[in-house]
């Protein structure tokens, strides 16, 4: 039995930088080829970054990419090298993946099961590949197949594998969301044992808009243990020595390629991965979707309000956890609601995260809007309407900030509160990018509790006042709002589970709490569909995995 050396390279593409994607493939192929690597394979689309969406649709955009597997070609010696790109062949676009080596194109493999649920919509864009074959590498039988084709029992695995294929590579861009780890890697053990191969799941890291990858490629064997494991949220070349034995069935190859195993391999460096927690993974998440929003859309800086409250102050941490303390800017707009604690929370949170702070009051710009619609007012009591013009006065100074300076303005609300529709339109939702809407409130404390465990930034005072907006004298959110235990466990129910009112409330909750937290959740639609774009967190976030009219009158109840 010998060592056949793989490369996994889970790297961090973005969409529309073919040549900036191309150049860190070879990048990597010049990397791999020193540390004598057999064979490197590299994510699902890597060309272009996942998922392109609608540029596929352009002829000028998948040529580009053509173009560029050409140049990759002429970068490839004697190692194998297995690269995802979009490919266009008889008036038809496939998802595939282009094997290749010494300078040569060996073969082309076209995704055969294309996912059409909630962000993945592939049947718009691509056809559905036929062949599953195998590739000789001097009689060692591999094949590549692309991310859903592992899903499917009946798929090209079972025929690779009965064709004598005992190395699998699976080239993937699977987005990560808090529930799938352990499904996914379930996923490829099941397959390991009962076809009897070894597996090799090579997956794309990086954020992508609301969509973030969180790599863990890993090598499993026929057993369906883990031989090696690639970190999370991490880009990188990772390579590991996998034991295999040479197949005497080699006729049944559709392909063949004239590589010798390397001789005279340098030792590999074997770092212990240590295995992130929920909340750790999570809020790499968190980390890496908004650094690669703000980086991949060319903004340097971000500015985001601060008001002493516990999600502010985790968006916050998150923001200079990304990008670093010299490029985020916390501005703190006091009103005669605001209280002292409030402001000193706020200092201390600024002073820990070592950012700058601005204040700026906003009494004489709330003054002036009071002012100037008394007439219009006149013999009205006081509402909402002046709760929502303070907050509306603060985004607005964000925004100016924004166009001011070029900053990227972050809002701070959270799934429970966005569910809800307890966010001010043109108000506390204003900005570029929502850090922390996926996160129910109960988890934004678990985040913020891992944060500090890590080192402590965000006061301690600040987890266990009563949250309040401070639009208005003594206000509580539980005025308006359940207990964020409770609201989060009906909210839960609704939009992960797809439980209805009766089966909800056979969970135990009271039926007038139940009815008062749908009826807003249905009232709101119009205003979550305004919302920035926000990492995906949970397994059915807002947008394309939720997508409901907003003019609507059918209820569960």
């Amino acid at each position: 039995m010998d060592n056949i050396r793989i490369g996994i390279g889970q790297i961090n593409s973005t969409i529309g930088d073919i040549k900036g994607n191309c150049e860190k493939i070879v990048a990597y192929i010049n990397k791999a080829a020193k540390e004598k690597v057999d064979v490197l394979a590299f994510p699902e689309l890597s060309i272009t970054g996942y998922p392109p969406q609608d540029l596929l649709l352009k002829p000028t955009f998948i040529q580009e990419c053509r173009d560029v597997i050409s140049t990759i070609e002429k970068a490839v010696g004697e190692i194998v090298i297995i690269v995802g790109f979009p490919d266009f062949r008889n008036n038809t676009r496939y998802n595939s993946a282009v094997i290749l080596h010494n300078r040569k194109k060996i073969a082309i493999y076209d995704k055969i099961f294309l996912p059409e649920n909630g962000i993945l919509d592939e049947k718009r864009y691509f056809s559905q590949g036929e062949s599953a074959f195998v590739i000789n590498i001097s009689g060692y039988l591999t094949a590549v197949n692309i991310c859903e084709d592992i899903h499917h029992a009946e798929g090209p695995i079972k025929t690779q594998a009965s064709k004598g294929a005992n190395l699998i590579f699976n080239i993937s861009a699977s987005p990560y969301h808090m529930n799938n780890t352990e499904a996914k890697t379930n996923i490829i053990r099941e397959q390991c044992i009962k076809n009897n191969v070894c597996v090799c799941y090579v997956n794309l890291t990086g954020g992508q808009d609301e969509i973030v990858f969180d790599g863990e490629s890993l090598v499993m064997d026929h057993k369906g243990d883990i031989l090696y494991k690639a970190p999370s949220f991490k880009e990188g070349l990772f390579i590991a020595d996998i034991p295999l034995e040479k197949r005497q069935e080699t006729e049944k190859a559709d392909f063949s390629i004239p590589h010798n195993l390397s001789k005279n391999k340098p030792p590999l460096a074997i770092a212990k991965q240590k295995e992130l927690s929920k909340e750790g993974k999570i809020y790499s998440a968190l980390t890496t979707g908004l650094r690669d929003y703000v980086l991949k859309n060319s903004f340097k800086k971000i500015v985001l309000g601060l008001s002493g409250g516990m999600d502010s102050s985790l968006a916050a941490a998150i923001a200079v956890d990304a990008l670093g303390d010299k490029n985020v800017i916390g501005i703190f707009m006091p009103s005669r609601y605001t209280s002292k604690e409030s402001e000193e929370d706020t200092l201390k949170l600024t002073e820990n995260l070592k950012i700058q702070l601005h204040t700026i009051p906003i009494e004489h710009i709330f003054n002036a809007y009071l002012e100037t619609l008394s007439p219009a007012f006149c013999g009205q009591k006081t509402d909402t309407t002046e709760e929502n013009i303070q907050s509306r006065i603060r985004g607005n100074i964000l925004m100016a900030l924004s166009n001011k300076f070029g900053y990227l303005a972050i809002t701070n609300g959270n799934k429970s509160e966005i569910s809800v529709g307890y966010f001010t339109l043109y108000g506390d939702m204003t900005g570029g990018f929502a850090v922390i809407k996926d996160i129910y409130k109960t988890q934004v404390y678990k985040l913020a509790e891992y944060r500090n465990s890590i080192n402590a930034v965000i006061p301690d005072r600040v987890f266990t006042k009563t949250p309040t907006a401070e639009l208005r004298p003594n206000q509580k959110d539980q005025d308006i709002l359940p207990p964020y235990e409770i609201l989060d466990g009906i909210l839960k129910k609704y939009f992960e589970k797809d439980k209805s009112f009766k089966e909800i409330l056979s969970s135990g909750y009271d039926r007038e709490t139940v009815k008062k937290v749908l009826t807003m959740v249905y009232k709101n639609e119009y205003k979550r569909k305004q919302l920035p774009p926000g990492t995906k967190i949970t397994p059915k976030s807002f947008r394309k995995d939720r997508r409901m009219p907003i003019t609507n009158r059918f209820t569960l109840m």
